[in-house]
């Protein structure tokens, strides 16, 4: 590190057998050219779901960075032994999350689930489409965690080898791009500690190192070799340890402004404790009013009931009254017509008994007529008996 600009130096070959040519020197903005370009990263696992992240402000609500489901892709770069997570809307990356050992996916629902990435400073949702999809992304995230674990451990497994003095040559051999690197200078990828460099100058530390056995490699073409190779995985090593270092400042910032947010955290959830420890007290009166609320409204429910009840018992009430009203008002129809029906009547009745009494008075002066003629028409009979008589008997006198 020169400054606050990381530079990295890496030795020249010259046509000499086994010399040591001009330093190339790499500033921070070329580092990523150099190492990372070549890598190649392959998706191992895809699914869809809709993405979110945590409110940066509240660190509560979730904020959706997707308008529909997105696909989700686990990569894999065998170069580095990474393992990410990345999703893009479009031409925009809305997710790009290192796994590393110390994350951890946790299922909030049946369909969501969610990690938090300390490099990122954020926390990420994912909203699937059924419990199948979240088990199986699950699934997949514990299995590439693991990966990512062990890989790291066999990285500092290398690191510390590399590190060791080799048991080939007979002196001690340091890198020439960097000074020995032990467990407890390089902690890599989630540990919380700064990978740093030393700012010793390679090419002192070669001429250091080199300059005992310099009259021996000049003239031994497998020493030569041999260095040749030492030099491949020097720098081999140092690319990763760069790309930790890189990893690992990042780290470090994003870190810092967790625990900055963790303590700010902190102190509202304490504030909050005592606000909740000083309205404990009121706990019981609340309790109390609340089991009185529920039996009012209980007995306001019941009352309610009843209520409901009365109305419909009026309501059919009300149906049989107008449907006998409307019986009433048929049958007084019906009345009124009988009523002038029935006068029709007696009138005709009385007419009738008018022309009876009539009639009998006829009939009686008829019967006195008739007993008067009968009465003359006896005496006619009498007299033409005796005439008859008179005449029979003259009949026979004569």
């Amino acid at each position: 590190m020169e400054g606050k600009e990381m530079v990295i130096r890496l030795p020249g070959r010259s046509c000499a057998p086994g010399g040591i040519g001009e330093t190339t020197v790499l500033r921070h903005k070329e580092v990523h050219h150099f190492f990372f370009l070549p890598f190649r990263e392959q998706p191992i696992y895809s699914t869809r779901a809709h993405v979110f992240q945590i409110d940066p402000n509240t660190k509560k609500n979730w904020m959706p960075t997707s308008k529909h489901a997105v696909t989700v892709s686990y990569f894999y770069d065998s170069t580095r032994n990474v393992y990410r997570i990345i999703s893009l809307d479009g031409s925009k990356a809305i997710i790009n999350s290192t796994i590393t050992p110390n994350m951890n996916f946790t299922k909030t629902s049946h369909k969501f689930g969610q990690w938090a990435d300390s490099r990122a400073n954020t926390v990420y949702g994912l909203g699937f489409s059924s419990e199948h999809h979240l088990a199986k992304f699950a699934e997949k995230f514990a299995e590439y965690k693991e990966a990512a674990r062990m890989a790291k451990e066999k990285s500092l497994e290398k690191m510390e080898l590399a590190s060791s003095p080799s048991q080939e040559s007979p002196a001690d051999i340091h890198s020439p791009l960097t000074p020995p690197v032990t467990a407890d200078l390089c902690r890599i990828n989630g540990t919380g500690d700064d990978v740093t460099l030393s700012d010793v100058s390679p090419n002192s530390v070669l001429q250091s190192d080199l300059s005992p056995t310099t009259p021996t490699l000049a003239h031994s073409p497998a020493t030569n070799k041999h260095w040749e190779a030492e030099l491949a995985a020097l720098k081999s090593n140092n690319a990763k340890l760069t790309a930790a270092l890189l990893e690992s400042t990042a780290n470090v910032k994003q870190w810092k402004q967790q625990l900055a947010a963790y303590q700010e955290e902190a102190e509202r959830l304490h504030s909050r404790v005592s606000e909740l420890e000083s309205q404990s007290s009121q706990t019981n009166v609340i309790k109390s009013q609340k089991t009185e609320l529920n039996q009012t409204i209980e007995e306001l429910e019941c009352t309610l009931k009843a209520k409901e009840e009365e109305m419909v018992r009026l309501r059919d009430e009300v149906e049989n009254a107008k449907h006998l009203q409307t019986q009433k008002d048929e049958l007084t129809q019906k009345l009124e017509e009988t009523n002038l029906r029935n006068k029709e009547l007696e009138e005709q009745l009385a007419d009738l008994e008018q022309r009876l009494e009539s009639s009998q008075v006829d009939q009686e002066s008829l019967r006195k007529n008739l007993k008067t003629l009968l009465e003359i028409l006896d005496g006619k009979i009498f007299e033409l008996t005796e005439l008859r008589d008179n005449l029979a008997k003259l009949i026979e006198d004569s």
